[in-house]
Order: structure tokens, then sequence, then C-alpha cells
């Protein structure tokens, strides 16, 4: 395969979306490829590579922020006319950059998804579905969830069109005109899709998805269902997945998976023996990647991963070995073309910084002026609050077009910081005053230079629910600030899935009066994550919900008058009765409140807590331990003395420590679960056992499973 090398600034466009990079078939002799990619300024830029240098085709005029760039042509020719997407206009332009197409598709909101296939044309604006042939309505749909993508089955291979959709309920949408024809359930909210072999594989109904947990997998749509070929999880906690290509990088006659993702990681994945994908190759960047393709575009005969960046820029990570001589006394020199690369490069750096020093210059004397007028700068977010399965806790991901100066981190409910690898900035904290000013965490992030992306992880508790508020402010002059808001919700830590186990106890909460479909569904947007904020169509729904952090259930069933509530776990019901009624109040509708309690429950769902408190109990007494073996050993000279539980513990320290670290009042969450668990349960029997709370605390202190069962019966 040659050498990779990962080649910085091929080229600089401006800010971008997900999936606004293609590579142009090559044509007649020619053999390097040329380039298309859109940004959010509007322009569409063609460019080829010559001697290391870009070389320009043609660059439209700025405009609206163009979300998509796809390529197309009439069935069995070369696909080489671009096609963007811009506001709800959709725009098409020659390889020379002639614009030969602009189609108005008359959306109430702008096209965030797209797909071309000859005269046919696939547009999404979040829930709406249009397609289009030669221009002409054909067929519609509306969606449950939000739509992340789209894509259409080659119809010159499968003799029909079939649109897919990616929608955010973690459900592939296989529609037939404009009809849901089935759902293809996957692990997690998808967010790309992508036609294996670029063609969908032989029978062309195999497509590639990627979710924004990070997940792969390869499903095959058929007349009848769909057939599941592989599903790759994300064990090592990379970032979602934005972009996937598949183009044979080995040169071994296979094509492999090309994959982008939000945290910078560009992959190449290999197909073993057994069909299954394996890493071959794997590349970081310092931003999140919005495109990737396969093809050659620099040198004749060596192909290239391209990456698209969020601010922009356009990378390669080449095939083609990168020749070194060696000098008088073996001392390794770089090649002439290399040297003159590497030279241009420190030409073209010092006149930028002579231009960055004519520019404060130029802005030092106009601010002083007295005619002066300060412009606030304006720059652009790209943010990411979700949900991770794994630790429930959610991701707050920061990307800025420009270095962040610092960020300063606001909320008013009670919420943990945990650590994160990635994360290099310095954090500082305030003193808050919860009752004088409703400050539960003030934190400050102090950035290292040219940092343009911010990883950080909250742990909320369920009950407590507020906003939490990420103060952004870049590296310019003069300085000014962005503001994020993201709400934390009474039950943030449940997760939307697909199914639920109904054999468990479940508790009971049943909701009527003289509230609409509309009303009762904003109330549940209100409480619970991952809902989507557009009531659906139909006069009833119903949601299952999983609790990342203990694994209890619940079932949400709604309709205009009447909602039903069913979980495992009595504090979800205790939540859920609380918030709704006070959400009730709020607009003078009177709620009729009915419930019933299973005392099964409360055992299962100790049971449920009892391995994550016996694991975090014994790695507390492990970590107290650490420091007082270690003065042993020291004062013994050797640990060959102590006991083998004793010596794997010292052993064991660094990683002990670091899981501690990471997981910041762990064993207090777990108790306070308990002691809720405890006074819902008596809650619901019209009891308060508030007082007891100092009985249940000193069981939890000697902690036993059975014991604990008991106090709960007795009490």
């Amino acid at each position: 395969m040659g050498t990779w090398l990962f080649k910085m600034q091929t080229c600089k466009v401006g800010v971008t979306s997900q999936k606004t990079m293609k590579l142009l078939p090559t044509v007649g002799r020619k053999a390097t490829q040329k380039v298309a990619v859109a940004d959010h300024d509007g322009v569409v830029t063609c460019f080829g590579m010559k001697k290391g240098e870009a070389v320009p085709v043609f660059k439209s005029l700025p405009g609206q922020k163009i979300s998509r760039l796809e390529l197309g042509g009439a069935l069995g020719t070369p696909q080489e006319k671009i096609f963007v997407s811009s506001g709800s206009e959709v725009r098409g332009y020659t390889k020379k950059g002639k614009q030969f197409l602009t189609f108005e598709a008359n959306l109430t909101e702008s096209i965030n998804a797209m797909h071309v296939s000859g005269a046919d044309l696939f547009v999404c604006a979040s829930y709406i579905y249009n397609h289009y042939c030669d221009c002409k309505d054909q067929d519609y749909f509306l969606s449950g969830d939000k739509i992340n993508d789209v894509l259409c089955l080659p119809v010159e291979t499968v003799g029909r069109i079939v649109p897919i959709l990616a929608c955010q309920d973690r459900v592939l949408r296989v529609l037939q005109g404009s009809d849901l024809q089935y759902d293809v359930e996957v692990p997690g909210p998808p967010t790309v899709l992508e036609l294996l072999n670029r063609d969908g594989g032989k029978g062309g109904e195999e497509v590639l998805y990627g979710t924004a947990d990070g997940k792969l997998g390869l499903v095959q749509i058929t007349k009848s269902g769909t057939i599941t070929s592989w599903e790759l999880d994300n064990e090592k906690k990379k970032g979602g997945v934005l972009c996937i290509d598949t183009f044979d990088i080995v040169g071994d006659g296979v094509k492999d998976i090309l994959v982008g993702r939000d945290d910078g990681t560009v992959e190449v994945y290999g197909l073993d023996s057994s069909n299954e994908p394996t890493v071959r190759f794997e590349n970081v960047l310092s931003e999140s990647v919005t495109s990737i393709q396969g093809g050659c575009v620099g040198k004749e005969m060596y192909d290239e991963v391209l990456a698209t960046t969020y601010t922009g820029w356009v990378s390669g990570l080449t095939t083609e070995p990168q020749q070194m001589v060696a000098g008088p006394g073996d001392e390794i020199k770089m090649s002439r073309e290399t040297q003159g690369k590497v030279a241009a490069l420190r030409a073209e750096l010092e006149q930028l910084q002579v231009k960055v020093l004519q520019g404060r210059e130029k802005y030092q004397q106009s601010s002083q002026s007295s005619t002066a007028v300060s412009a606030v700068p304006v720059f652009s977010i790209n943010d990411k609050f979700t949900l991770c399965q794994d630790d429930a806790s959610y991701s707050l991901t920061l990307e800025v077009q420009t270095a962040i100066d610092n960020l300063l981190l606001q909320s008013d409910v009670p919420i943990d910081l945990l650590d994160v690898e990635k994360n290099s900035a310095v954090v500082s904290f305030s003193e808050c005053d919860s009752e004088s000013n409703g400050n539960f965490l003030l934190a400050t992030y102090r950035c290292q230079a040219n940092t343009t992306r911010l990883e950080l992880k909250v742990r909320s508790i369920e009950g407590q629910y507020g906003t939490l508020q990420a103060y952004v402010t870049p590296r310019l002059q003069p300085k000014t600030c962005q503001v994020r808001q993201y709400q934390i919700k009474p039950l943030s830590l449940h997760q939307r899935t697909h199914a639920i186990d109904q054999e468990r106890p479940m508790n009971t909460l049943r909701l009527t009066g003289q509230f609409s479909f509309a009303e009762i569904h904003s109330w549940v947007v209100f409480c619970l994550p991952e809902v989507p904020e557009k009531t659906p169509a139909g006069d009833s729904i119903t949601f299952y919900f999983q609790n990342t952090f203990l694994g209890t259930q619940l079932e949400a069933t709604y309709c205009k008058g009447e909602a039903n509530f069913k979980s495992d776990n009595i504090s979800t019901i205790s939540i859920l009765k609380d918030v709704l009624s006070k959400e009730a109040t709020k607009r003078k509708i009177n709620l009729n409140t009915s419930y019933e309690v299973n005392e099964d429950s409360v055992s299962h769902t100790l049971r449920m807590i009892h391995p994550k408190l016996e694991y975090q109990l014994i790695l507390a007494k492990k970590v107290q331990l650490i420091d007082a073996l270690k003065e042993l050993q020291v004062h013994e000279g050797n640990a060959d003395f102590l006991i083998p539980e004793y010596r794997s513990i010292l052993d064991e320290s660094a990683q002990l420590l670091e899981e501690y670290k990471k997981q910041p009042a762990h064993l207090e969450r777990l108790y306070g679960m308990i002691t809720d668990l405890f006074i819902d349960k008596f809650k619901f029997k019209g009891q308060n056992v508030k007082t007891k709370v100092s009985q249940l605390l000193a069981i939890l202190n000697n902690y036993e499973l059975d014991s604990l069962m008991e106090f709960f019966s007795d009490a």
C-alpha cells in the first residue's frame, strides 16, 4: 500500500456541513480527479492538484449556506454534474462551473439531506421527505422523527425506486412511493447512509449506515424485509460517524470502507475472510471530519483518502511512498520535491505573518480614531449535546471555526463534571451560592493555543431539571462571546429504545383531563430526551425508554385526554407525576391522577442497583487501602509479604485510581437513588418516612442486599 502521509492544508474553504465534498470521475486519459467542495459561504469550489498545489477549476459566487453536495447525471453515464442544496433551493453546475439548474422546492424549512439519481431528486427538511422527477412533484412523506440522511437504491440495478430515510429515532424508513414499506431498527440514531461499493453491492441492495454514537452497520434492503449483514459496536468510544465512502485504497481488489467521525478520526476498514470489518488504518485530525472520499487526486498511480474538516480544510492521506535520501554519514535528508514543498510553506507562512501584523496595526489605528465603530466579529459554533449510553453521562462537544480562548459553564441544576482524556484545557471552579443566585455550577475552561474543539462530559441527577449554559469566547478582537443553552430534563438519563421487557413488575401512572394531544406531547418532550418536538401523526403514540444508568424501563402511551405511563422503577413514576402535575397547573388544566404500585418492583429495582453498588463499594475500599499499602511496601522494601489480594491492589493501583477519578460521586449517586426509592415507595402510600433516612444510610454504610431489602419491607 505504500507509506501513509498526512498532508495538511491541501486547500482551505469556508466552514463546511456534512457530505459537502465529492471527487469528480476521471475523463479520458486524465488519471487524477478534480475535487468539488461547498461551504457555509454558499461557494462551490472545484479544484485539481498539480505539483502539490491546488489549481482552481471554478468558484461560484457566495450565497446562502450550502447544506449538501451530490454528484449526478443521466443513468449509465459518468456522474459529473454537481448538485448543491442551499435553503430550500437546489442548484446544478457542470464540471466546468456553468450553472444549468435552479430549482426551488418551496419547502418551509431548509433542505438538510439530498440524493440525486438520474432525473430523480430526493430532498428532506427535518420531518418532510419529497421526491421530484424532472423537477415535478412525485411523492411526499411525513416522518415520525427528524430525517438525518436520505438515499435511494440504484434504479438501474434493482429496477425500482426505493428511497431510504435515516431517522433520529434509531430507524431506517424504507419507502414505496409516498407510503412507508417497512422500518429497519438500528442500534443508534443513524446520521449517514451510503451504498456499499457506491453501487449497493451485487444486487444493489446493500446499504452502509453510521450512527451518532459511533456505530457502523451494513444492511440488505430487500422487497420483503431487511437482512442485517453486520453491526460494529463503538468499543473504543470514538466520535459519531459523519461520513462514509467505499474505495479500494489498499489495492487488493476489494473495496475498503472509509469512515470520518466527529472527533476527527479517519478510519479505513477492510473486510476479512468472513466479510467482517477490521480496522486497517486510523488517523486523528484536530477537527470533525464532515466529508470523506477515496480516489486519485495528487499524483497519478497513487490513491488518496481525502477528508474535509468542519472549518474547511481539505486534506489528503496518500499511498505515495515518501522518498528519503541518505546523505554523507548516513544522515537522512528530504528529497528535492519535499524540500521544495517545505520551502514554499515557510514562504507562505512568513507572508501570512506579515499580513497579520499589518492587519493588527490597521485595526489599532482605526479603533483609536474618533469615528471608530467597533464591529462584533461573527463566528460559527458546531455543538452537540448527547446522552452516552455506556456511562450514563452527557457529552458536550463544542467546535469553533477559530481558536477558543475560554469557555464558561453555568448550571442552575446540580451536575457532575467528568474527566475527558482528550480535553487538554485547564479547568477552574468558582464557589456557588445556589440559594441566592441559583447557580449550582460555575466552571471555566482555559484552552491552549490553537484549540478549536472542546469535549466535556457531565452527569445529571434524575428529578432535578434546569438549564446548562456554555459561554464560548474565541481568540478574536474585539472580545466577543456566544451563549449556547442545553436543557437538563427531569428524566435526563432515559434513552429511546425499540421495545421493553413486559415481564418485569410494573408501576402504572394514569392521567386524564381536558388536554389536547399536542399538549400532552409537549409535556412528554419537556420530561424526556430523544422525543421529537413535532406532534406525532395519528390519534395516539407509544414511546419506550431505558434508563442508561440503572437499566430500568419506561413505557409512555398517550392520546387526547389520557396518558398512561408504566415503569419498573417507582421513582420514575414519582418524577413524572410531580412534573406533569406542575405543567398542567401552569396551563390551568385539571388533571385526574391514578396509580398502581407493584410492591415487587421495589425489590426488583434494588436487585438492579446491587451489582453497581457492590462494585463501587469494593472500588472505594481498594482506593482507600492504596496509600497504606504503598507505605508498607516502602517500609519493608517489597510487597512479597502481603497476601495476594493486597498485592493485586498495589499492582493495579494506577488503573483503580484512574477509574475512581473518572466517576466522582458515583457512590453518593447510588445512595441517593436508593434513598429516593425508599421515600417514593412510601409517598404513594401517603406516608412520610424522611425521619428514617438516617437509619437507611447506616444500613448502606454496612451494605448487604438482604438487610437492605428487609429494611424496605419492614419500614
